[in-house]
């Protein structure tokens, strides 16, 4: 009777071994069906210097008078010193585009402080917006408008804005490289169990940061430098792979 239940016990044990390892096995082969649907998710990045080949300056003439007549002269006899300055300085004037005339008026004031409803002046504004390729010049000529100052023109500058005409084509680029970096990244990342990356199951772009080249700031909505020649541009995709 013991030796029958001796063999029972024995072929319990031998059944429990079988079912376990099958369980195992299918176990195995559930997740790793689910890590090869889910696939792996990794970041990639690529960035690239460029140099701006375009500028736009924009110079304001403002002058206060007390009629529009004056306010109207004081501008036509300023516009013409403005406009000889830098054609002499290399603009060319296809590349100079006088904007509309611009005024408004200014109120008198009692001692009080108060306004009252009787115009004490007219202020007139001149922009003129030059547009040029030649960055470096638009540049130089931006420091340099002390010498109109001193010929009496009632001026403000604005700071140039340089721009990167290539950038569009540029954007393409910089996605493939990212992709290709984020490729490279999962791939050393599954090779640790001997595995490597498939096709692309989902990808999404991020957005693209135009910053100076020194720069480390980001913004979730992109960053657009406009104050150096100089420029980075940065790209960041994000993409899920298959995996084999």
């Amino acid at each position: 009777m013991c030796f029958l239940c001796e063999k029972l016990k024995e072929y319990q044990l031998f059944l429990f071994g079988i079912i376990l390892g099958i369980a195992i096995v299918a176990a195995a082969v559930i997740t790793t069906g689910n890590i090869r649907q889910e696939g792996i998710f990794m970041t990639g990045s690529s960035e690239e210097i460029v140099r701006a080949d375009n500028a736009t300056w924009t110079i304001s003439i403002e002058t206060e008078r007390p009629t529009r007549a004056e306010g109207y002269q004081s501008i036509q006899r300023q516009l013409p010193i403005v406009q000889k300055f830098l054609k002499d300085n290399g603009i060319n004037e296809s590349d100079i585009d006088v904007e509309p005339l611009n005024y408004w008026t200014k109120n008198k004031t009692l001692p009080n402080g108060n306004y009252t409803n009787e115009i004490g002046a007219y202020v007139y504004t001149q922009n003129i917006k030059v547009s040029s390729n030649d960055v470096d010049k638009i540049k130089a000529l931006s420091t340099d408008i002390q010498k109109l100052i001193e010929q009496g023109v009632d001026l403000s500058s604005r700071k140039p804005e340089y721009q990167y005409s290539k950038l569009a084509d540029l954007k393409v680029q910089l996605i493939e490289k990212a992709a290709i970096d984020a490729k490279a990244r999962a791939d050393a990342a599954l090779k640790v169990n001997g595995n490597r990356t498939g096709k692309i199951l989902n990808v999404k772009t991020g957005v693209f940061q135009i910053t100076a080249p020194d720069s480390t700031m980001v913004s979730d909505g992109g960053m657009n430098d406009t104050e150096t020649l100089e420029k980075k541009v940065s790209a960041v995709v994000k993409v899920t792979f298959e995996i084999r």
